[in-house]
């Protein structure tokens, strides 16, 4: 008798649902198979949240023995990748956007997104409907959610590896050896007011900036989305951040730190 009524129910609840001219139950949803795009992210969601939410590891992987050592998934997701893993998954991402939803990678428009949004300015650089391009937007957030999650729960809380020759190069300039991602010496409150710290952070964040906007794209949109599609302007582009790149680095940013 219960579980009559408990289907009456069912029934009762699914028959208020309607989309269109389809009849849509929760019954159905759960006696039909889930495409892979949305049964395999499902999955793929227990190892975060076991993490986060109780420190465990997945059932699977702790059943498994490599001779002697133990190799539980908290310990592959709290070490650094190689680049030859991390590489080819940041580059999966281009066919996952043209298959799944016909969008371009990248990431440095989705600031003019948020200028169109929120500067009311006649600028025709910014008057189009940044609405269809809002995607992006999420995109964006997904990288800065994913980057605080990865910190705060899939950190190991281990110092920087930095190669000796760079420590003492960056003495030699009286920069201290940074303990986090950067150094403080160059990239702080304090620094901001000082020549150095200016030229470093303000100058270099506006070339930045303009940069990626004057080229039509940063490093995502032509080196990473450019080049898979063989864009010419693409490669032109990124030959030339690479010879930015290397010109500071020997030229420039020596001179820099002398201030």
């Amino acid at each position: 008798m219960i579980f009559q009524q408990v289907g009456k129910l069912t029934e009762l609840c699914g028959s208020s649902l309607q989309f269109g001219s389809n009849h849509f139950t929760m019954r159905s949803l759960l006696l039909n198979p889930w495409p892979w795009y949305v049964a395999g992210p499902l999955i793929g969601l227990t190892v975060p949240l076991l993490l986060i939410l109780g420190n465990k590891a997945f059932g699977i992987s702790s059943s498994l023995q490599f001779g002697p050592n133990h190799f539980p998934m908290r310990s592959l997701l709290l070490n650094p990748w190689p680049w030859y893993v991390a590489g080819p998954l940041i580059g999966l991402t281009v066919p996952l956007l043209l298959i799944l939803g016909n969008k371009a990678f990248g990431i440095s428009s989705s600031l003019r997104h948020v200028c169109a949004a929120c500067l009311p300015t006649k600028l025709p650089y910014f008057r189009y409907d940044w609405k269809k391009e809002s995607w992006n937007l999420f995109f964006v957030f997904g990288i800065g959610v994913g980057g605080y999650l990865a910190v705060h729960f899939l950190s190991s809380g281990a110092a920087p590896v930095i190669d000796p020759r760079l420590t003492g190069e960056l003495n030699g300039y009286g920069v201290q050896a940074a303990t986090g991602l950067v150094p403080g010496d160059l990239f702080s409150w304090k620094s901001l007011f000082t020549l150095r710290g200016f030229v470093l952070m303000v100058v270099g964040g506006f070339l930045v900036g303009f940069g990626t906007r004057y080229a039509g794209g940063c490093t995502s949109g032509h080196s990473i989305m450019g080049l898979s599609n063989l864009q010419w302007p693409s490669l032109v582009a990124t030959i030339c951040f690479m010879a930015g790149g290397f010109i500071m680095a020997n030229l420039i940013l020596p001179l820099l730190l002398t201030f």
